[in-house]
C-alpha cells in the first residue's frame, strides 16, 4: 500500500503542531470565535492569509473563491456562499475590518481574456463578476494583467458597499474596508489608497488600505 501523505500530515498536526496551540484552541471553543477581520481572498494556493498577516487561530474569518470576487447584492436569496459569509461576518461576528486581497499571476483574472473550458459553466458565470475590471485589449501583457488584478480589487470594494449592513457600519465608522494586491514574487502587498486612487507598496504606505470612499463624515447643516 503506498504511503498516504495526507494521513501523515494529519498525524504530524495532531502530535506536533496542535500541542503548541492547544490552550488557544480550548479558549476559542469555550468562549467562541471573535475575529476582527473578514479576509476575502483568491483561492490560489500561493496566497496564504495567515502567513501574509502574521495571524493565528481565531483572528481571521476567511472567504476564498476564484478571483476574490464579491457577488452583487441583488436582493435575491439562495445558495450564495460568499454573500452568506459576508452577512455572517458583519452581522453575527461584528468584524471591524474587511480585506479584499487579489494577487499577481491570478489565473481567474487571466481567464477574463482567454476564456475557460466549455464544461466549466459555473466558472464562466462566476468570472463575469470581474468583467468590469478587464481592459479593452485582446492579448494582455504583464502590465495589463497587473492593472486588471488591481482594478478587480477595487470593484469588489465597491460591491461591498451595496450590502446594506456593510454600508451602514462603514458610514457609522465601526467597519473599515481594505483593498490589497499581493505580488507573490516580491513578497510585497500593495494597499489601495482612495485619496490617490492607486495602490501603494505597504513598505511605503501610511495605512493598511482604504475602501472605495473617504471615511464618512456628516455634511454640515
Amino acid at each position: 500500500m503506498p504511503d498516504d501523505d495526507l494521513l501523515q500530515r494529519l498525524r504530524r498536526f495532531r502530535d506536533h503542531a496542535f500541542p503548541m496551540h492547544e490552550e488557544q484552541f480550548r479558549v476559542l471553543v469555550d468562549h467562541g470565535q471573535h475575529p476582527a477581520t473578514l479576509f476575502i481572498g483568491c483561492s490560489d494556493s500561493r496566497l496564504v492569509p495567515y502567513m501574509l498577516t502574521g495571524t493565528g487561530p481565531g483572528e481571521l474569518f476567511l472567504v476564498r473563491n476564484v478571483g476574490a470576487f464579491v457577488p452583487p447584492y441583488d436582493g435575491s436569496w439562495g445558495y450564495h456562499g460568499t454573500s452568506a459569509a459576508i452577512e455572517f461576518a458583519v452581522l453575527n461576528l461584528q468584524v471591524r475590518r474587511i480585506i479584499v486581497c487579489g494577487h499577481s499571476h491570478c489565473g481567474g483574472i487571466r481567464a477574463l481574456y482567454g476564456g475557460v473550458p466549455d464544461a466549466a459553466r459555473n466558472l464562466a458565470a462566476w468570472l463575469e463578476l470581474g468583467r468590469e475590471a478587464a481592459l479593452p485589449v485582446a492579448e494582455p501583457g504583464a502590465d495589463v494583467l497587473r492593472r486588471t488584478e488591481q482594478r478587480a480589487v477595487v470593484l469588489q470594494l465597491e460591491r461591498l458597499m451595496d450590502y446594506p449592513m456593510v454600508r451602514e457600519q462603514v458610514e457609522a465608522g465601526t467597519l473599515s474596508l481594505h483593498g490589497w494586491h499581493y505580488v507573490i514574487e516580491d513578497g510585497e502587498v500593495h494597499v489601495f489608497d482612495v485619496a490617490s486612487g492607486s495602490f501603494i507598496a505597504a513598505a511605503e504606505a501610511s495605512h493598511a488600505g482604504t475602501g472605495p470612499y473617504e471615511p464618512y463624515a456628516e455634511s454640515p447643516a
